[in-house]
């Protein structure tokens, strides 16, 4: 195995393998090379384009989907349970709209169900979905608690997102190990003080 060969594909990346990529992006990308100094044309070069236009197309990939699709199926056989569900440390990559660097992070996610629940796998779902499109963290955190909340109805919902930002540790003032948290309670956890603190306390903070 050569030193740039990363070992087998999945299924997925056979797919976007085999993306068509039209030749007005390459170009785009070509020609974003050639502004930062270098030569599309040289060897280690010649591919990139493609290889960049598929890649962003996955990095993008939510665009093309409706995240409340993964709350459609809920469960109501949950023996009496009405206590807090919670999902932490949920990774996730995005990247910022302003300068399409990496954001990269976890989430933490939760909700008081109001008598149905929902596969647990889905939570990371919704925020998969909203993550892989141009972001900013504030309206990440707000998209991922309004769909739960709209779509699942439950008492309460809490979602907190702490992430480091390429824009700021890669470039600009470069401070390296920076994190940003944003937070959005609805219903119950920011109603009742009580609801909020055991949440809090639960994701750690």
């Amino acid at each position: 195995m050569s030193d740039y060969d990363d070992g087998p594909l999945r299924g997925d990346e056979i797919e976007a393998a085999k993306l068509p990529v039209p030749e007005p992006v390459q170009e785009a990308i070509r020609t974003l090379i050639r502004w930062a100094g270098d030569d599309p044309t040289r060897e280690g070069l010649l591919d990139t384009p493609k290889r960049v236009a598929r890649a962003w197309r996955e990095y993008c990939a939510g665009m093309e989907e409706d995240p409340a699709i993964h709350l459609s199926r809920t469960f109501d056989e949950v023996g009496g349970y009405d206590e807090l569900v919670l999902l932490k440390d949920i990774p996730f990559q995005s990247h910022c709209e302003h300068h399409m660097a990496p954001i990269t992070g976890k989430a933490s996610i939760a909700y008081m169900p109001d008598k149905r629940v929902v596969g647990i796998s889905k939570l990371a779902r919704v925020l998969n979905g909203f993550s892989r499109r141009l972001q900013i963290q504030e309206r990440l955190t707000a998209q991922v608690a309004e769909c739960i909340w709209s779509n699942l109805h439950p008492q309460g919902v809490a979602v907190v997102i702490e992430a480091q930002h390429g824009c700021m540790t890669g470039r600009g003032v470069r401070t390296p190990g920076v994190g940003m948290t944003t937070s959005r309670l609805l219903g119950c956890f920011l109603e009742d003080h009580r609801s909020r603190s055991e949440v809090l306390r639960l994701m750690g903070y």
